[in-house]
């Protein structure tokens, strides 16, 4: 019994010395790690693009713009993308969302079935949607 006493003292002086070792020879300092959050890319209107959210100046809200939208594909030129882009549309307002434009852009029509045109911008309802700049074909959608 006494020799297992002995035994039980010398085990855990032994594995508390190794410890204390250890814990003296990792003495660098580690580095601090950013913490990035997650969802914490809130832009000017609060709308959080990793979650594929983006301000509509038409409906004055964060929307996903692939919900609910009309799907705009690049004409046929040849090429092939992997993109597209999309409008949306609230009475005689139209708001088109496209890859090679920043921001949104808002076209208006006069009445029902004629062209929403802001400048040189015109969408044309004709088999499904038809998007002009400048007279030149961009996108068409169904």
């Amino acid at each position: 019994m006494k020799k297992m006493f002995l035994f039980l003292i010398i085990a855990s002086a032994i594995s508390c010395g190794k410890k204390v070792s250890q814990e003296n020879t990792s003495t660098t300092p580690k580095e601090t790690q950013k913490e990035v959050a997650v969802g914490g890319d809130s832009d000017s209107h609060g709308c959080k693009a990793s979650a594929g959210y983006t301000w509509s100046t038409l409906k004055k809200e964060c929307i996903r713009v692939f919900e609910n939208s009309t799907r705009l594909n690049h004409a046929e030129d040849g090429k092939t993308y992997s993109t597209v882009s999309y409008v949306i549309f609230d009475g005689n307002k139209a708001e088109l969302f496209l890859d090679t434009q920043k921001e949104s852009i808002i076209l208006e029509r006069k009445s029902e079935g004629d062209s929403w045109v802001n400048g040189d911008w015109q969408l044309i309802p004709w088999k499904g949607y038809v998007l002009k700049k400048s007279g030149k074909i961009l996108y068409t959608g169904e």
